[in-house]
């Protein structure tokens, strides 16, 4: 399979999101504050998409309009998003968070439609509902509890406010790489996606950065191997990889069809947990899991417009 085929590009990110859920807990058992470990993470992602960008003859320097974006991209997507993730995992089970980003299927589909004029087709949604669905059965049981938890408001909220950035972060990364003659609201900007994520990951860090300084929480890093090893991963793998097959994805399939990588992302974490952690399935949750695998099958069948 070549890695710039459709499949490829929805399954390496996907599979590599996925199996993200675990190694982040050798982030948040370090030790150190989130909005180190974050800009920490994007600090370097940014770096490696510069030197990938050089190898590959592409010029950093952006416009100045250009730069705005990429900043206000970088505040949003790899600041705030991140951010309210973790925070909102602090009030509401990670359950609940996962079945929150499976709703942003919706809102790029709605961004996509009205920003970019790209239609997805009612199958399509029904289909990804269904998926929706399926993860909503996997984690029934936490989700049912979320009502004992006195700060669970909070973290609702602070899910959605995640959700919404991440569906703002894709239309203005889209908007910067589609090319100048695409259709829509929005007017592409035909910059290259390397160097564009480069400035907006190396904005959202040096955010994150200023943010923790600014809170009184500092700069701090764990000098250990497993912290070590997970942030490598974590910037090659879950940010410079899966973000560049992620975008070129939603440029060729259009951002709805993308967010199909966020309902899949949970079962295939799950059967990571089972394997690394000990988890183990109920009935439910296999029938949840089946019946997301089946929806997303449906979703990517129907016709493109």
């Amino acid at each position: 399979m070549s890695l710039s085929s459709e499949r490829w590009l929805f399954w390496g990110p996907t599979l590599i999101w996925a199996s993200t859920w675990h190694v982040i807990l050798y982030q948040l058992n370090s030790g150190v504050p989130v909005l180190n470990s974050v800009a920490w993470r994007f600090a370097l992602a940014a770096l490696l998409l510069a030197a990938l960008a050089w190898r590959q003859g592409q010029r950093l320097s952006l416009p100045g309009r250009a730069h705005a974006l990429a900043l206000l991209t970088g505040v949003v997507q790899y600041s705030g998003n991140y951010w309210s993730v973790y925070e909102a995992e602090r009030h509401i089970p990670s359950g609940l968070v996962a079945v929150l980003f499976c709703l942003m299927v919706f809102g790029n589909a709605l961004s996509g439609r009205w920003l970019f004029g790209q239609r997805v087709s009612r199958g399509f949604l029904l289909a990804a509902a269904g998926g929706v669905a399926g993860v909503v059965l996997i984690f029934w049981p936490e989700i049912a509890a979320t009502g004992a938890r006195p700060t669970a408001g909070l973290g609702l909220a602070l899910g959605l406010a995640a959700v919404l950035a991440a569906c703002v972060g894709n239309v203005l990364t889209l908007t910067l790489t589609r090319p100048v003659s695409a259709g829509g609201r929005l007017p592409g900007q035909g910059l290259p996606l390397v160097p564009v994520l480069a400035w907006s990951m190396g904005y959202g860090a040096l955010f994150m950065g200023v943010l923790s300084l600014g809170s009184g929480q500092g700069l701090h890093f764990a000098w250990t191997w497993s912290y070590g090893l997970s942030l490598l991963y974590l910037a090659v793998l879950g940010s410079v990889a899966a973000f560049v097959l992620y975008f070129k994805l939603a440029q060729r399939q259009g951002p709805a069809r993308a967010a199909l990588t966020g309902v899949i992302i949970p079962v295939i974490a799950l059967a990571v947990s089972a394997t690394l952690e000990g988890w183990r399935p109920s009935l439910l949750s296999l029938a949840g899991m089946a019946l997301c695998v089946g929806s997303i099958y449906l979703a990517q069948r129907q016709p493109r417009h």
